[in-house]
């Protein structure tokens, strides 16, 4: 699913939910500038996704039309297929990186990141039996999955073998932190991709 489709998406399902909804709003939702969301929804205006009306005359309202509820409905299907196959890929790389690094049964293992690939990353340890410690977040929070959150400036508190890194945006940013703290090059794991799309991690650069 293109990045067209899942803006579609949010944007009629918002109309949906809330016929009142100011551009003002929408814009705020979708993280793009007034002038971009007024094209968008004139854009589904003319596709007959969606009606425009003034009444009152002083207030604009957005009204999902039956051929923007069909099309709704087809981009729901398509995004759901979309998100299992992402998740169904992604969990497949990660086995195979793991399992590439050596067995893991009984090593302990800290998640660096609380976002969707950390997740991911704690599901793929328990099937293939490793241990996960906690996990570290620069970002303030108590648990997630019900384990520990810590900053990264507590490591050294910690006892493990492993750090996966699952913020692919951040992951140099976040290995240079953990080298500041004492961690060796040799016990970080980047999880992503090389290349030419073989599964890879710090260790074998």
């Amino acid at each position: 699913m293109d990045v067209q489709g899942q803006r579609d998406l949010l944007v009629l399902s918002e109309v949906e939910r809330n016929s009142d909804l100011t551009q003002r709003s929408l814009s705020i939702r979708l993280g793009v500038a007034l002038g971009l969301t007024n094209l968008y929804l004139k854009r589904l205006a003319r596709k007959g996704y969606i009606k425009i009306t003034t009444i009152p005359r002083n207030r604009i309202r957005y009204l999902l039309t039956p051929q923007g509820v069909a099309e709704k409905t087809r981009l729901t299907y398509q995004y759901m297929d979309y998100s299992l196959s992402y998740y169904r890929d992604m969990r497949t790389r990660l086995k195979e990186m793991l399992a590439s690094t050596g067995g893991l049964r009984g090593q302990r293992f800290v998640i660096y990141g609380t976002g969707e690939l950390a997740e991911l990353a704690y599901l793929s340890l328990k099937e293939m039996e490793g241990q996960c410690v906690g996990f570290l977040d620069d970002r303030r929070r108590d648990t997630f999955l019900s384990y520990p959150v810590s900053s990264p400036e507590d490591i050294g508190s910690w006892e493990f073998d492993k750090i996966l890194l699952t913020d692919l945006a951040q992951a140099d940013e976040h290995e240079e932190q953990l080298a500041r703290r004492g961690v060796p090059i040799e016990r970080v794991l980047r999880l992503g991709l090389s290349p030419n799309g073989i599964p890879q991690s710090v260790e074998q650069h």
